[in-house]
């Protein structure tokens, strides 16, 4: 689809999702993208991570202006959002989740707002349940005191122990620089790749913006927060088909990750301990959602 560009020449802003067997939501966002008019030039990239629900039929029938890259395996969330930021032409970049739905000119004023704050390296804006009830979005960077309550569950029983990790008090109706945004809408500045590099693509699931979240800070560049740009959220339909004991081990790697490329050694390796005790609380949890069903 091509738009009236009024914003700058060429192609402003390309849009890009990863998709893994979620193709009724993927529809859905894809029209909340086309269905509004823009007064700039984007295009829309969507990356199938091997589907098998007929999400790449779907992308090919209903929407031909899609630029369609179908996997033929699943390649994890970092390394499918790099294939297409490879060949993305826009001066912005969005990682979109495919359960997300676009509300009013969302898009276009995250796009003004980059333009109009050079310091900004990436945007996030405010996110709603399926409910219209805000979702939490921001969070601090890592620390090991938040991961250890966390592989441990103890946030299950006792949520207070990591209100400063996740900012309870937050205000979500205040535009404002944060550490990391949810990356269910993450709008990058194109020539930060040139800086930084892309997506690590040893994170295969998990912490891969919290990642780029902190090497743009650590950059020099600001991360923010935008209260009037609203999306719908319909949260982890993509990781619901994954069993607890599976999605723990995908955690544990990619916080291990984190850890060693961003916090002190001495930190890395009690993560790696406790990482070991998270494994059969997490079998546990998987034995008691089968026996609940």
């Amino acid at each position: 689809m091509t738009q009236k560009n009024e914003i700058s020449n060429g192609v402003n802003l390309s849009i890009i999702i990863v998709n893994w067997n979620t193709r009724n939501l993927l529809e859905k966002c894809l029209i909340s993208i086309y269905e509004k008019p823009q007064n700039f030039d984007f295009e829309v990239f969507v990356v199938d991570n091997a589907s098998s629900d007929k999400s790449v039929e779907m992308v090919k029938t209903g929407f031909p202006q899609v630029k369609l890259i179908a996997n033929k395996e699943n390649t994890g969330f970092a390394k499918a959002n790099n294939q297409a930021i490879k060949q993305a032409q826009g001066e912005f970049v969005l990682l979109l989740n495919p359960d997300t739905e676009i509300l009013n000119d969302s898009l276009e004023k995250t796009v003004s707002f980059m333009r109009s704050h050079a310091e900004v390296g990436i945007a996030g804006c405010r996110i709603l349940n399926s409910d219209h009830s805000v979702q939490p979005s921001v969070r601090k960077f890592p620390d090991l005191w938040s991961q250890i309550i966390i592989l441990l569950k103890l946030h299950r029983l006792f949520p207070k122990l990591i209100s400063h990790y996740l900012i309870s008090d937050f205000d979500y109706s205040k535009t404002q620089e944060v550490e990391q945004v949810m990356g269910a809408f993450f709008m990058i500045r194109k020539e930060i790749f040139k800086k930084i590099g892309l997506l690590d693509e040893n994170f295969y699931i998990w912490f891969e913006e919290v990642d780029f979240c902190k090497r743009v800070k650590d950059h020099g560049e600001k991360n923010y927060y935008l209260s009037d740009a609203e999306i719908i959220h319909h949260q982890g339909q993509s990781f619901k088909q994954i069993l607890s004991l599976q999605k723990q081990k995908a955690f544990n790697r990619s916080l291990k990750l984190y850890f060693k490329k961003h916090r002190p050694t001495a930190e890395y390796s009690i993560i790696s301990i406790f990482s070991i005790f998270s494994l059969p609380l997490a079998y546990l949890v998987q034995i008691l959602k089968k026996k609940n069903k």
